[in-house]
């Protein structure tokens, strides 16, 4: 399979929802401290992670990470057991990423990524690098909402419901959304796809 298909093929699945967060969910709201440790570790990283891309940098994204867990655990009694757990989380970070920027007035447009040349690379290590970099740098080109969009469920893998859930837009948009991302990538990825 060509490398750039394979990488279209990962651009179009859609994450199953996972069933385990829905009882770490009924558990946590019953003060459950073990299922809130695993429903931590399960998702801080991805999180973080999703924080840093916004452009949030790392301590604060840490900081703003942990606040959004004991949110949750603060509010605990309130989880409402029919909705996501997992959006609720991305919710919290992303208005919490949001705000750090308008406290900090450090608006950023686009994040320019950069890849450090190493000295000694292999030819398909140097266009494996130049693709990322593409990709990074199309995805980076996307007008807000619609980068948002995709980085919540391509990256992240949240399901349009989530995501839905977590930018406050209907499915609808999210589906219009992810469908304008992927037409963009594609067409910045079309000069990868071998003969």
């Amino acid at each position: 399979m060509l490398l750039l298909d394979a990488l279209l093929l990962l651009l179009a699945v859609q994450a199953s929802p996972d069933l385990d967060d829905r009882v770490l969910a009924q558990r946590i709201k019953r003060g459950d401290e073990r299922a809130f440790r695993v429903f931590f570790e399960r998702h801080q990283q991805t999180l973080w992670h999703y924080l840093i891309r916004r452009g949030v940098p790392s301590d604060p994204a840490a900081d703003l990470v942990q606040q959004a867990f004991v949110t949750i655990w603060k509010r605990r009694d309130t989880i409402d057991e029919g909705k996501s757990l997992r959006s609720l989380l991305f919710t919290i970070g992303h208005n919490r990423g949001t705000n750090y920027f308008r406290d900090t007035k450090k608006f950023t447009s686009d994040a320019v990524l950069t890849t450090a040349a190493a000295e000694e690379r292999t030819e398909g290590e140097a266009m494996h690098n130049e693709m990322l970099g593409t990709l990074h740098a199309a995805v980076a080109r996307l007008p807000e909402r619609r980068r948002a969009v995709f980085e919540l469920c391509f990256m992240q893998q949240l399901t349009y419901r989530e995501a839905a859930e977590v930018l406050g837009v209907s499915i609808k948009t999210i589906e219009n959304q992810m469908g304008h991302a992927l037409k963009a990538v594609r067409a910045a990825m079309q000069g990868y796809r071998e003969a």
